[in-house]
């Protein structure tokens, strides 16, 4: 197993949940500075997306690296991010024996929006959709809820703001709209990926309480 983007939030709980695995042998994680954790299963390996080395074998893998325009600075930084380092990861983790891959994308992926960050998460479901994967599983989460200062990540306005609203009406968003826990989304693809055949699209709604699903 790969997981890169180890060190956010969907990443993270990936991480954990399978290396809480019984079925789980070892997890490879890829991160650009030292992960803060420690488990026999795992092994981090800090690398420079733009210039990554060979991967070790591998089954399957999750693509969880993402940031904020605001966050990366300009749209050509976020796009290094959000679409050339996980295509980078992917076409890696494939030379390296990968037929199955997860991605964490986003709610209104759409390589054909006039939304810049929706563009570019669509543009790369499309890329991955084009390439010889046995089995690929997209996760479209809603607003991601987390605790990002706990791992010393930037706080995200839109989070919090969608995070406060989710909390004031409740039932009355429609679910693909509420916000979604990140061990939900991580939950939804570590069931999804290892019998994934072809591409399945996870909805937010669809997500919601697969954490707690999975036990």
């Amino acid at each position: 197993m790969l997981v890169a983007g180890a060190t956010g939030l969907v990443g993270r709980c990936l991480v954990q949940q399978l290396c809480a695995d019984p079925g789980v042998g070892t997890v490879h994680a890829l991160v650009r500075k030292p992960l803060p954790m420690q488990h026999p299963k795992l092994h981090c390996h800090v690398v420079d997306f733009a210039a990554l080395p060979s991967l070790p074998p591998l089954h399957e893998a999750y693509l969880a690296l993402g940031t904020t325009i605001k966050v990366a600075g300009s749209q050509a930084a976020f796009r290094a991010v959000d679409f050339d380092a996980n295509l980078a990861v992917a076409q890696a983790a494939h030379a390296a024996g990968a037929q199955r891959l997860g991605l964490v994308s986003a709610l209104g992926a759409d390589a054909r929006s006039a939304v810049f960050y929706s563009r570019v998460k669509g543009e790369l479901e499309d890329t991955l959709m084009a390439e010889p994967w046995a089995g690929l599983v997209i996760a479209r989460p809603s607003m991601l809820a987390g605790d990002r200062a706990s791992l010393g990540q930037p706080h995200r306005r839109g989070e919090a703001l969608w995070g406060r609203v989710d909390a004031a009406l409740g039932p009355l968003i429609p679910k693909r709209w509420r916000a979604i826990a990140a061990a939900d989304v991580a939950a939804a693809l570590a069931q999804a990926v290892p019998r994934a055949r072809g591409t399945q699209v996870l909805s937010s709604a669809a997500m919601q309480g697969a954490a707690a699903r999975a036990g």
